[in-house]
């Protein structure tokens, strides 16, 4: 049984390598042309001249986004480093942190599982200086540093974290 099954895949694997030839020697099929140029964008101009990225993606770095991003880092690695808290509650305090996806993400965690029960120093970003709508921070903690992604919609919308990352060590 096995013999003949792999005569019949090596068969098939044959026919689907081998060319094919068209029996008509004169087509009438004629080469398709673009109807207007491609990679214009308004005004005509080439998209992305010179192939830059732009030095932002639509919102600048300043000193208060950067200050509002610590804080809701380490607001809501404090909220998050609560092992003894009753499930409904841990859940119901982080959630004014998170992003909607993270929120749902989150809801089945048992806090009882967090090593961690409190922020040890202040956090830091490393920031993307051409994404203004994300950024990283490291936030210390007793059982190790965990790394949180922020978003936010705009430059005057919250912060919000998308992911709790425990330390990698």
């Amino acid at each position: 049984m096995r013999k003949p099954m792999v005569l019949a895949a090596a068969a098939l694997l044959c026919a689907g390598c081998a060319q094919t030839s068209h029996t008509n020697p004169a087509s009438t099929e004629t080469p398709a042309t673009a109807s207007a140029p491609v990679s214009l964008s308004a005004g005509s101009g080439p998209q992305a001249p010179g192939g830059t990225v732009p030095p932002t993606m639509g919102i600048a770095w300043d000193q208060a986004s950067k200050d509002r991003a610590v804080d809701v880092a380490e607001r809501a690695m404090a909220d998050f480093a609560r092992p003894l808290v009753g499930e409904q509650q841990w859940a119901n305090d982080l959630a004014r942190w998170l992003t909607p996806q993270a929120t749902a993400d989150y809801s089945a965690v048992d806090p009882t599982n967090i090593p961690a029960n409190r922020v040890t120093g202040p956090a830091t970003l490393t920031i993307d200086e051409t994404n203004g709508f994300g950024v990283t921070a490291a936030v210390p903690t007793n059982a190790g540093t965990y790394s949180l992604q922020l978003l936010r919609t705009d430059k005057d919308a919250p912060w919000k974290v998308n992911r709790l990352a425990p330390p990698t060590s």
